[in-house]
């Protein structure tokens, strides 16, 4: 069954709080996202949320060179769970500076 969007599409993931959702859910399953995928940063997109892996035929076998098409889809999901495994940082509303004001050059 799809998960990303409908085979083919090349749309990308279309439910993002779905999959979200579905991973929490499942912590301990294996979870694959299959069709739908159409660039190399939706595949690392999926693997940034935790996905086990990326199914995908259409994306590589329409690209003008698929060789390299599949080798960017093989550097984006490398990059995508490298940064899971890395721990992403959270999301805020607002700003929030991360560098200390101590140290730096007052200006009067």
């Amino acid at each position: 069954m799809p998960w990303g969007a409908p085979i083919g599409s090349g749309q990308g993931l279309r439910n993002i709080e779905g999959l979200r959702a579905m991973r929490a859910w499942f912590k301990d399953v294996p979870l694959i996202i299959d069709a739908g995928i159409g660039a190399p940063g939706q595949a690392a997109q999926a693997m940034e949320m935790g996905f086990d892996g990326v199914l995908l035929n259409t994306a590589v076998a329409k690209a003008r060179d698929p060789v390299r098409m599949a080798g960017a889809f093989a550097a984006a999901i490398h990059g995508g769970h490298e940064a899971f495994q890395a721990g992403l940082m959270e999301q805020r509303d607002m700003a929030s500076a991360s560098t200390p004001i101590f140290g730096l050059a007052q200006f009067s």
